[in-house]
């Protein structure tokens, strides 16, 4: 499990438009570098990041091997309601790493 850090507000009014910062701590290999032997590094990269609200999804990107280490991905979504956001990055090489946040909507 890699360390990952979720940034959104605690509270938010009912249509409120918010703003959410999420960070995955990852090497992200691009598989196009080659070792001092001429052997080509194994790409290892995150490859997909999904964010749900309450069981539905509201925000995917898939990246590529362009993407930096240490993705920051940063979008917006409307408060509709109190809840869970659920924040899953998957990658090559079986990796994985999931992290939730509650949100109060008055």
């Amino acid at each position: 499990m890699s360390r990952v850090v979720v940034n959104l507000p605690q509270r938010a009014r009912r249509g409120e438009i918010i703003e959410i910062r999420t960070l995955a701590a990852h090497a992200m290999e691009t598989g196009f570098r080659r070792t001092h032997l001429g052997e080509p590094v194994p790409r290892d990269i995150i490859t997909r990041f999904t964010c749900s609200y309450n069981g539905v999804e509201v925000f995917s990107a898939d990246l590529h091997p362009a993407v930096a280490a240490n993705p920051l991905i940063a979008f917006s979504t409307v408060a509709t309601e109190s809840g869970t956001l659920e924040f899953r990055w998957t990658g090559d090489n079986g990796y994985s790493a999931a992290h939730s946040v509650s949100i109060r909507v008055d």
